[in-house]
C-alpha cells in the first residue's frame, strides 16, 4: 500500500523538475560589478529579438522589475545596457507500449501487435538570453541563460516569463570566490 502512494508523489516531483527553468550565467572576472547603479536597455539589440512585441513587453517589463528590486535605476546615461535574445525549438516525444506476452521474452514483447499504444506530445522549449553590457567600454560584463518549456497559454504566459527572468537575475552579481 506505501508504495501506491509513493508512485503518484515520485511522478509529481518529476513532472514538476521537467517543468522547471535551468539556468546557467558566465562573467568577467576581472569586473568590479558593485560599480553598476543604473541602466537601460539596448534598444538595437532589443529590436533585433524575433519574437512577439508582447512577448518582447512582459520580458522587459520583468527584467525592470528584477533590476530595481536589485537597487539598479533606469537611466538615460546608464552603467550597463541590457540586451537580450532568444531562440526556441520544437521538443517532439512518442512513447510505444505493446502490451502482451510473448514466449521466451517475456511481458512487454508481443508478437501479434494487439494491445499497444503509441502517444505523441509536442512543447515547445525556449532559451532567453540576458546580457549585461558596459555602457563606457561596451563590452559584455555578464549573460544570464534560461531555457525551459515554454507556453501558449496566455494567462500562464506573463508567469512563466517572470520566472524565467528571476531566475536568470538571481545569478546577478555574480559571487566572486576568494
Amino acid at each position: 500500500m506505501k508504495t501506491i502512494r509513493f508512485i503518484p508523489l515520485l511522478l509529481l516531483v518529476i513532472l514538476s523538475s521537467c517543468a522547471s527553468v535551468q539556468v546557467a550565467h558566465d562573467y568577467d572576472k576581472n569586473v568590479d560589478f558593485s560599480q553598476y547603479k543604473t541602466y537601460a536597455f539596448y534598444k538595437a539589440g532589443v529590436d533585433k529579438v524575433e519574437i512577439s512585441d508582447l512577448d518582447k513587453k512582459r520580458i522587459l517589463h520583468a527584467i525592470e522589475d528584477e533590476l530595481n528590486a536589485k537597487g539598479f535605476t533606469k537611466s538615460e546615461k546608464p552603467d550597463v545596457l541590457v540586451n537580450i535574445f532568444t531562440k526556441s525549438r520544437e521538443q517532439v516525444e512518442v512513447n510505444q507500449f505493446n502490451a502482451g506476452w510473448g514466449y521466451g521474452w517475456g511481458y512487454g514483447w508481443n508478437p501479434y501487435g494487439w494491445g499497444g499504444r503509441t502517444t505523441v506530445t509536442s512543447s515547445t522549449e525556449g532559451t532567453l538570453y540576458i546580457d549585461l553590457i558596459d555602457a563606457k567600454k561596451k563590452e559584455l560584463i555578464w549573460q544570464g541563460e534560461g531555457t525551459g518549456e515554454l507556453t501558449k497559454n496566455v494567462d500562464k504566459k506573463e508567469k512563466v516569463i517572470k520566472d524565467f527572468v528571476a531566475k536568470i537575475l538571481a545569478q546577478y552579481p555574480p559571487q566572486l570566490k576568494k
